[in-house]
This record gives structure tokens, C-alpha cells and sequence, in this order.
């Protein structure tokens, strides 16, 4: 472990007590923002790279990251009013946002900053990788393995073993269990 990665594990281990759950051998870089720290449950071996922003504006959402996950720099996640879940073994890229919560705009004459927020439940499958500058929007499902890439903007229910890139994102490659090959469509 370089230099800096051993402070970063030092700096979690010491205030790992002000966190919902920080399992062993994890780290979380120098945060940007954390709201509500004891709302984020963090596994075993979670590396999460700094810049990490976390919102959590009420008491009954949270965030939890299982185990063997990886962050890269300046992941934003916003979860709502119920547990968001990103899945054991998943990467997540750089630049990377999380949400489970839209802000309404039906009312005419009304910013959506004042409007009601609609909550719809995101999953982050096992084994997932999400690249550079992904953006999973609220109501998203992403099966095992699923591997998105950088850029998209995914929104609905992927299933396992699906390769998803564009904007909006869809399904461009998926892997066929009868001819055991990674398929185009």
C-alpha cells in the first residue's frame, strides 16, 4: 500500500466510529461532502478514492456499499428515503453519479427545486463494472456483471451479463448461456 492509501486507511480506521459500518480493510479518501455519516455502511476491503459526495437527507435512506467494491475520484451518490445498494465485486469509474431521487417538474410555475421529490429504487448488481462519467438515474436496475460504459446515461432494468453504453444507455452486448459467447443486441 502506497504512502498515500496507508493515511487514508489510517484517517477511516480512526473515525470509522462516526459511520454507520466501515468493515476491515477498507479506506474512504479525503470526502468532499458527507451528509449524515452514520447513514453510509461500507463492507470489507472498499476502496473508495477521494472526493467522495454523499447526500443523505433523511433518516430513513442510506447507502450501502458491500464488500470488495472499488470508487474511483469524485463519486456523487444521492439516496433518498431508502437503502441504495451497490453490489459486492463492482468497479465504479471516476466522475461517476448515483441517484434514487428525481425532483418533479408537473407543476407549472414552480421550480423543481420546490417541487416534490420522487423516489424510485436503484440496485447496483454484484460484479458490476460502471465506467468513467456514468450516470445511473433513479429507478435503475442493473443485473450481475453488468458492465456500462463511460459517458452513459442509464435509466430502467438491464439484465445480468449485459455490456450498456449511449445516451440514453441500452443494451449492446449481452452474454448468451447456450452458445456461452458474448452477443451483439
Amino acid at each position: 500500500m502506497n504512502t498515500q492509501k496507508a493515511w487514508w486507511f489510517a484517517r477511516t480506521q480512526l473515525t470509522r466510529h462516526r459511520y454507520g459500518h466501515v468493515g476491515g480493510h477498507s479506506y474512504i479518501g479525503k470526502e468532499l461532502f458527507i451528509q449524515r455519516r452514520k447513514a453510509l455502511f461500507v463492507g470489507n476491503n472498499v476502496r473508495i478514492y477521494p472526493g467522495l459526495r454523499l447526500e443523505v437527507p433523511t433518516d430513513s435512506a442510506s447507502v450501502k456499499i458491500e464488500d470488495n467494491v472499488s470508487i474511483g475520484q469524485n463519486f456523487h451518490v444521492v439516496s433518498y428515503a431508502s437503502q441504495l445498494v451497490i453490489g459486492s465485486g463492482t468497479t465504479i469509474s471516476g466522475n461517476v453519479f448515483i441517484s434514487n431521487v428525481n425532483h418533479g417538474y408537473q407543476e407549472i410555475g414552480v421550480d423543481a427545486l420546490h417541487q416534490e421529490l420522487i423516489e424510485k429504487e436503484t440496485v447496483i448488481g454484484q460484479d458490476c463494472f460502471i465506467g468513467y462519467g456514468a450516470v445511473i438515474l433513479p429507478g435503475t436496475h442493473l443485473g450481475k456483471q453488468c458492465i456500462v460504459g463511460a459517458n452513459a446515461v442509464v435509466s430502467g432494468d438491464f439484465p445480468d451479463y449485459s455490456v450498456i453504453a449511449g445516451v440514453p444507455a441500452k443494451v449492446i452486448k449481452h452474454y448468451d448461456a447456450e452458445s456461452k459467447q458474448w452477443v451483439r443486441g
